[in-house]
């Protein structure tokens, strides 16, 4: 199956989940690119993808030198980030998807400001409560809250990984925890609501949409075993 084939079939199922659930906002399909070869970031930009993601700074940084002129393709770090690549990260990407800490969101806008590049953000958090997991705490909305405020970074929304289970139950409750967390800082904050709910990957998608997520990132469905 072509990558087209498969990115039309992904979207094909999430419009029947919504669908069944009563929903119609866009979501947005990530490429989840990272230990792929350029060619492959090429490969989805033709094939329709206008969303890609990497998880780690010095890959991306030698990805995109290979690149053509892709225009209008969006890259999101999607990994956890360390403080010594925060400034090249702030450079190379136009997301940083997994602002896991209020002083790490500081480093961002500082780094953020050095350049004068607004970036944009989305707040990490660990639904799972799963210790091997970085993220805000559920608990830590007034932290979470504080760094909605930032004049670098406009943070657009929230991320969380869902659960390492194949209890669909205890997905589906840490993705809804998400959607509810989202809807107490909305009406706290006015200046600018979170639109963005980034759950779900390639084994359990449809359960994130059915709870609201704006935003699928999907790797192995698409581009099958790591090849770097």
């Amino acid at each position: 199956m072509s990558l087209k084939s498969k990115l039309n079939e992904v979207r094909s199922k999430v419009k029947e989940v919504q669908e069944i659930y009563g929903l119609s906002h866009e979501v947005e399909i990530v490429g989840v690119t990272k230990t792929h070869p350029p060619s492959i970031i090429e490969e989805s930009f033709s094939s329709g993808f206008r969303s890609i993601g990497e998880n780690r700074v010095q890959e991306a940084e030698s990805k995109f030198n290979l690149l053509k002129e892709l225009p209008g393709l969006k890259k999101r770090f999607i990994g956890n980030l360390q403080s010594n690549k925060i400034n090249k990260c702030v450079s190379l990407f136009d997301t940083i998807d997994s602002i896991d800490s209020k002083k790490k969101m500081l480093k961002i806008s500082r780094a953020a400001e050095k350049i004068n590049k607004k970036i944009i953000g989305l707040i990490e958090v660990n639904t799972s409560q799963e210790v091997q997991k970085s993220g805000f705490e559920v608990s830590q909305i007034d932290e979470i809250i504080e760094c909605c405020f930032d004049k670098n970074v406009e943070i657009e929304g929230l991320m969380t990984i869902g659960p390492n289970t194949k209890n669909e139950k205890k997905v589906r409750q840490s993705f809804r925890t998400l959607r509810e967390l989202r809807e107490k800082i909305n009406q706290r904050i006015d200046h600018r609501k979170l639109n963005h709910l980034s759950m779900g990957m390639s084994g359990d998608y449809k359960i994130a949409v059915a709870e609201g997520s704006t935003m699928i990132r999907i790797g192995s469905f698409f581009y099958g075993l790591r090849s770097l």
